[in-house]
């Protein structure tokens, strides 16, 4: 069927070893199939190229629908409004946020939280420091407890 050469070898299809009777019938056989496959792709293709005259001819209907029924501009004019509402909106928190900043309420904003995380911090080890002494006077406490319960009982005998 083809033959090409490369830098070593001629090399042969496997239908020109093959006898010439079978050469001509395989011969055959893939002309019948390549004219159903040539057959089938000019169907595709025209086919999708209906459905392409299709969408657009339904495209044209629907925006020629849309801008006669004025719904174009009234989105248009609604996208107008949010983005003139978000700019005017920008504008307001920029201009709160500097005169926040001018008037040092940021400022002491952070101070506060710095003073109130040292605060806290002081608080946590004088909370360790307390426990800990808890700890250690634990058994001396027991101790005098214990005395004090011992005395207790030894009198109401």
């Amino acid at each position: 069927m083809f033959k090409y050469r490369d830098r070593y070898n001629d090399i042969m299809s496997s239908s020109e070893s093959l006898p010439t009777e079978e050469r001509l019938r395989t011969s055959t056989t893939n002309t019948t199939t390549d004219n159903a496959n040539i057959e089938n792709t000019i169907e595709t293709i025209k086919n999708s190229a209906k459905t392409i005259r299709e969408a657009s001819a339904n495209m044209r209907d629907t925006v020629r629908t849309l801008r006669q029924s004025g719904a174009i501009e009234e989105i248009a004019q609604a996208i107008r409004e949010a983005v003139i509402a978000s700019r005017d909106t920008a504008r307001e928190i920029s201009a709160t946020a500097k005169g926040l900043k001018e008037r040092g309420v940021i400022k002491d904003t952070v101070d506060a939280i710095e003073q109130t995380s040292m605060a806290a911090r002081e608080t946590i080890h004088t909370t360790r420091d307390v426990a800990k002494e808890a700890a250690d006077t634990a058994p001396e406490i027991t101790k005098t407890v214990k005395e004090a319960t011992s005395k207790i009982r030894s009198k109401k005998k």
